[in-house]
């Protein structure tokens, strides 16, 4: 064994931490985590004996079939949730169904826990968006505020500068140079922000 092989360990490690860090952004991780979780109370408690002393207690109910199959189908959307983006909305929709159904088959959602779980998956299920269509929607929402020439519009455009002049001093030269003036204040006798040097 040599001095190298902690640091190749560590290399790998690392390595191995950023590429699941890469999946993970790249799809509802917590959504589709959170669904997974939610679907283990809801389909375990119903066919869970817990043993107290010498007396066992069973909580089976009439309904252990449909908490089964509500539990695995939230399973089955978590994982679709991971490795399917394209049906997110359809997963996390059926997630908050399926969990507002356990309430009444599935003695009480999981105790409360299955329930929550599945909500929460499937709203954050339906609220991820791909990093590509966050940044083009982004790129869009700027450039709205363009005008059709493609210029920026960030305020109101300077006023012309002979109109409404109460000081006298006109349009620049054509040999001045114009300068940002400062401070904002239009309006204010500088010339409508502008200044000529």
């Amino acid at each position: 064994m040599s001095a190298e092989t902690p640091v190749q360990s560590a290399g790998y490690f690392t390595r191995a931490r950023l590429r699941f860090r890469d999946w993970r952004g790249n799809r509802p991780f917590w959504a589709g985590l959170f669904t997974l979780l939610g679907g283990v109370p809801i389909a375990y408690f119903p066919y869970a004996t817990f043993k107290l002393g010498n007396m066992s207690l069973a909580m089976a109910t009439t309904a252990g079939a449909g908490s089964l199959i509500i539990g695995v189908l939230l399973f089955t959307l978590g994982l679709t949730m991971w490795f399917q983006q394209a049906t997110r909305v359809f997963a996390g929709v059926a997630a908050i169904v399926l969990g507002l159904v356990s309430l009444v088959v599935s003695n009480i959602g999981g105790f409360i826990v299955g329930f929550l779980l599945s909500l929460i998956g499937g709203a954050l299920s339906v609220s991820w968006m791909p990093r590509d269509a966050s940044a083009e929607g982004a790129k869009s929402h700027r450039a709205g505020k363009r005008g059709p020439a493609g210029d920026a519009q960030e305020g109101p455009a300077p006023a012309d500068a002979d109109a409404g002049d109460t000081t006298g001093a006109g349009a620049p030269e054509p040999g001045q140079q114009l300068t940002e003036s400062a401070t904002a204040d239009n309006g204010s006798g500088n010339g409508g922000g502008y200044r000529a040097d």
